[in-house]
């Protein structure tokens, strides 16, 4: 457990819990999926996702009140607003998935070395019909 809490010292609990809450939502997670191929107006975002502006909106303040989705406005027109993914967001989000994902293979070594021990002459168990 101390190597748990050693692990997560560096990392950002609050960045993690913003992350996930933002991606609850099947919309906002479509969102993100569609900025992963690059920067979009949200008229395409909506009209992509088959949405009215506004519903989107709502959708677009929440990733970018979590830190997923930065807004800009391009230098030619400033009435358009272009959104895009800060990939370097996802990172306190990676690094508590790869912790969680280590834990669980730390503890299926474990139990893979207790079976093997377990069993006479590393065969298993039957039971019986």
């Amino acid at each position: 457990m101390a190597k748990a809490r050693t692990a997560s010292a560096g990392r950002d609990d609050a960045a993690v819990g913003l992350a996930l809450a933002a991606l609850t939502d099947p919309t906002r997670r479509a969102v993100v999926a569609l900025l992963a191929h690059g920067p979009k107006r949200a008229g395409e975002l909506a009209a992509t996702l088959a949405m009215a502006p506004p519903s989107l909106s709502r959708h677009l303040r929440v990733l970018r009140k979590s830190g997923l989705v930065a807004d800009d406005e391009p230098e030619h027109d400033a009435r358009v607003r272009l959104y895009r993914l800060r990939p370097e967001s996802l990172a306190p989000l990676q690094g508590w998935l790869d912790e969680l994902q280590a834990f669980w293979g730390d503890q299926l070594q474990a139990f893979k070395a207790h079976a093997a021990k377990a069993a006479p002459n590393g065969a298993t168990s039957r039971r019986r019909r």
